[in-house]
């Protein structure tokens, strides 16, 4: 739905002869403005359809297409594909690239890079959905704006050669639009009106306009509302935070100061249980038919002398600038790579 960039104004403004800091100058994109209005207006319709003429099936349609398309997003461009926090084969990559073509959400291979820079240049300039800069900027506005230079430059640095080499990432690359196009709007809308006789009105504002937006604020509530609000019992040096309503609703990613410590743990979080991580509960059943396999973890141990470094005492900063992105990243510290715990080994 567009890119986000922002641009800064020259210099320092005056008053009074006191300098007032500068702020940033935001290059509106009026085409994502009046699309992304458009979207709510429309989602906002389709509750009301909901309560008002859509059959139930068409709702228990678009909650279904809303999960499965948050598995392609979580399992999918997040767990796998941005972190390699796990390996799949092919039958299990063509789901997940199934699902996250119905997500709409960019396609993998630009959603991984954006959020590689997200993690590894997290509250600066180079992130795309900086959270210093607020709730609104880093939950949609970042979409709304031209990107800031320093994306574009540190996004040069970032190592993708990994799913360029993935065929089923470069297919779903070429053909995005046309894919995403079927895949997101119009079979979700053709299906209800043939297969159980709903409205187009219905099938259009509730299982496709409803269930899109529903999903991107989710979504988006990782970037905003889990960057500010919530405990930082790993690091409590950095924003992320540990949200359990934000985890509740992205089905296992609210888990976040955890997950910005530890990028490369296929879980994204420390909890053992699947009551709020859904998307572990679907990678470990992959796991268990061989077809998701070195599922990375960390260690009881690593975890507590993270927690007593970062986590407790106030005289001890993390230092590092170059934070990893994942497990394949070269700044991962080694002692991290020794001390990960490796589910479903091969090779």
């Amino acid at each position: 739905m567009g890119e986000a960039h922002v641009h800064y104004s020259n210099g320092n403004s005056q008053n009074g002869g006191q300098h007032i800091p500068r702020r940033p100058y935001q290059k509106v994109v009026w085409r994502n403005v009046i699309l992304f209005a458009y979207l709510h207006v429309a989602a906002l319709y389709g509750v009301f359809l909901i309560f008002t003429s859509a059959k139930i099936a068409t709702t228990l349609f678009a909650i279904f297409m809303y999960q499965i398309s948050s598995i392609g997003i979580t399992a999918g461009a997040h767990r796998l594909w941005s972190h390699r926090a796990y390996k799949a084969k092919w039958p299990l990559r063509l789901i997940l690239i199934i699902f996250n073509t119905i997500a709409f959400q960019n396609h993998v291979y630009e959603w991984a890079r954006d959020h590689r820079l997200h993690h590894k240049y997290s509250e600066t300039d180079a992130d795309p959905h900086n959270a210093k800069r607020g709730f609104f900027f880093s939950h949609v506005g970042w979409l709304l704006c031209r990107k800031h230079p320093d994306i574009m430059e540190k996004g040069r640095g970032i190592d993708m050669s990994d799913l360029l080499a993935d065929p089923l990432v470069a297919f779903q690359k070429r053909y995005y639009k046309s894919l995403m196009l079927l895949m997101c709007f119009i079979l979700p809308t053709l299906l209800p009106v043939y297969c159980w006789g709903e409205s187009w009105a219905n099938s259009w504002f509730v299982a496709t306009m409803f269930r899109y937006t529903l999903s991107l604020n989710v979504t988006w509530l990782v970037n905003s509302a889990a960057h500010m609000w919530g405990g930082r019992p790993y690091d409590k040096f950095i924003n992320p935070a540990e949200n359990l309503t934000v985890a509740i609703l992205t089905l296992g990613e609210g888990w976040h100061n955890y997950h910005h410590v530890f990028p490369w743990d296929y879980k994204a979080a420390e909890l053992g249980d699947y009551k709020l991580n859904m998307t572990t509960a679907f990678i470990d059943f992959f796991s268990k038919i061989g077809w998701a396999y070195d599922l990375k973890t960390v260690s009881a141990d690593c975890i507590r002398k993270r927690v007593e470094r970062t986590g407790k005492s106030d005289n001890v900063k993390d230092e590092q600038t170059n934070l990893p992105w994942g497990w394949d990243d070269n700044d991962l510290p080694q002692s991290d790579r020794e001390a990960a715990t490796i589910i479903n080994k091969q090779g």
